[in-house]
């Protein structure tokens, strides 16, 4: 079993190399959690070379913000203050159709290219919940990865 398996896995690398001729994006996870992180990261930003830049302007590199720690909230304050605007999902009809539940993890949004089980398997660590746009497609293996490992997955219609 696990060498059919295994081949079914090569088979669906083969097809992604041949959709995705430079492979998946690549998602870095970034701290910026005080001024002197920001600073620093954007002094990163504007040392790249062009092909880096290349590579953000193009979408194959991207970053992702770390999940923040809870800090204890103040006695003082009776209720935490609304998140900014800039914070709030780029694509409304996307907010309404997903659930709102205020514990449901951070997501993480795909808008083109396949879903595989390493993604599957990146997010079930991240504890991650899965935004698909139209242009992105979820293989099978991952969507049974995903069922096993409980990572919610929405597609965007």
């Amino acid at each position: 079993m696990s060498e059919e398996l295994e081949e079914l896995r090569a088979l669906v690398r083969e097809v992604i190399r041949d959709v995705l001729p430079n492979g998946l994006p690549v998602t870095e996870t970034v701290n910026l959690s005080t001024d002197e992180d920001l600073a620093a990261f954007v002094k990163r930003l504007l040392d790249l070379d062009p092909d880096q830049r290349e590579e953000l302007r193009s979408g194959r590199k991207r970053f992702r913000i770390a999940a923040l720690q809870a800090s204890p909230a103040p006695p003082a304050s009776p209720a935490p203050p609304a998140p900014p605007a800039f914070l709030e999902p780029p694509i409304p009809h996307i907010r309404s159709a997903l659930p709102a539940a205020a514990g449901a993890g951070p997501v993480r949004r795909i808008e083109r290219g396949a879903v595989t089980e390493a993604v599957i398997n990146q997010a079930a660590r991240a504890g991650e919940r899965l935004v698909l746009g139209r242009a992105a497609v979820l293989t099978p293996l991952a969507r049974d990865r995903a069922r096993a490992s409980g990572v919610q997955i929405d597609k965007e219609r």
